[in-house]
């Protein structure tokens, strides 16, 4: 089963309905270095069950990098948005690609 074509029109999911995976990487804008928003993202992440990394960017953004169920993935992608992350986001962009296989546990860079 595949799910919605990502940016490139490729498929954004693998696997069967059991075994569905997504590569997930979104930016969160606003106030979010400096105030634990990596360490509530790895957090998170981890009790979803998903692999990959919050990296921040030079131009105040974070990089969220999420690899597992896509359901877990678009759990993870509400709470960027939801409102309950320290500091203040501002926006989330989001895009949606093939797994790469992101080694295990979850990175905070």
């Amino acid at each position: 089963m595949t799910g919605e074509p990502s940016v490139t029109g490729e498929p954004s999911t693998t696997g069967g309905a059991d075994g569905e995976t997504a590569r997930l990487t979104a930016w969160a804008r606003g106030r979010v270095q400096g105030v634990g928003f990596r360490w509530w993202v790895r957090a998170r992440a981890l009790e979803l069950g998903l692999a990959g990394s919050a990296t921040n960017l030079r131009d105040g953004r974070v990089e969220v990098v999420a690899e597992g169920p896509r359901a877990s993935c678009e759990r993870l992608l509400e709470l960027l948005r939801g409102g309950t992350a320290p500091g203040m986001v501002a926006g989330v962009a989001e895009r949606w690609s093939e797994p790469r296989g992101e080694g295990p546990g979850f990175q905070e860079r």
